[in-house]
């Protein structure tokens, strides 16, 4: 805990650890080399005072920074550091309201963790989230830590728009849908998830005038190339369901891929349950599971 914390709480302006609700990323992890939007959510002020500024000490590595306006705020940057300041006091955020902040910017070729320290000033009070564990990512027990970013190596394929229908209590089966990308040329040899005792990779055809549904064998996920899971065509067959999956929830999956040299390796994914893949329409049920 820093000296200015320390005195703040000396001088009972702080409260008991129960009730800080920590800063915290939109998204806590991102891929090595890529372009990154740090989106900063504070979710409380200082013991019932509203918030009156933020300012967050970006760490190096985290290059071209590009801080976001906010409309109500100004916006000030020097050096390594961006502060947001509540313009008038009917801009302060509520000491029981959230918000986000916005930093746009490029992660480092090499995977591991970054930090970013933030000040946040109240009308009355101020909490410094800059707590550092001396080792490992573990922030357990820290009362101020600082925000992480878990800058991670590239998965050797990328899953967006992922998702699994639902299901009722006494259903055994349900597909599930997705759009993979790989950056280099990949199998997808196998699927794995807890909620089912089976996982496959099926195919829907033709055989004569009957549209049937099989494993499918090994998919090719070509370099670059986005291939896509879908109603009535490729597809996740999660079967012998464990529990029913319900709209809103989501399902962790385990995708088994081979690269050209026979090299094994896994990613690990969330698919969301619902009608449709996140923002999207109602898919059409070509067919039940």
């Amino acid at each position: 805990m820093n000296t200015s914390f320390k005195t703040l709480c000396s001088l009972a302006l702080c409260f008991a650890a129960p009730a800080f609700a920590h800063v915290s990323l939109q998204h806590a992890s991102a891929d090595a080399g890529s372009s990154y939007q740090a989106v900063l959510r504070v979710g409380h002020g200082c013991d019932g005072s509203p918030t009156t500024a933020v300012s967050v000490q970006l760490p190096a590595g985290f290059a071209d920074p590009q801080p976001q306006p906010k409309a109500g705020w100004t916006l000030e940057r020097r050096g390594n550091e961006v502060t947001w300041t509540a313009a008038d006091k009917q801009s302060a955020l509520p000491a029981h309201a959230r918000t986000e902040f916005t930093i746009a910017g490029k992660l480092p070729a090499t995977p591991g963790p970054l930090w970013l320290k933030v000040r946040q000033t109240c009308e009355q009070g101020r909490i410094d989230w800059g707590d550092v564990p001396a080792r490992g990512t573990s922030t357990e027990g820290m009362k101020t830590p600082a925000v992480l970013l878990l800058v991670q190596a590239p998965a050797a394929v990328k899953v967006e728009q992922g998702w699994v229908r639902p299901s009722v209590p006494g259903q055994q089966g349900t597909g599930g849908y997705m759009l993979l990308t790989a950056r280099e040329g990949q199998r997808l040899v196998g699927v794995s998830s807890p909620v089912a005792g089976v996982a496959e990779i099926h195919e829907m055809k033709m055989e004569g005038e009957v549209m049937k549904m099989r494993p499918a064998g090994p998919v090719e996920l070509p370099a670059g190339k986005t291939v896509e899971l879908k109603p009535g065509g490729l597809h996740l067959m999660l079967m012998d369901l464990k529990q029913p999956l319900a709209a809103g929830s989501s399902v962790p999956v385990t995708l088994v891929l081979k690269d050209g040299h026979g090299v094994e390796s896994r990613v690990e994914t969330q698919l969301v349950v619902g009608q449709a893949a996140p923002g999207a329409a109602p898919a059409a049920d070509v067919h039940k599971h």
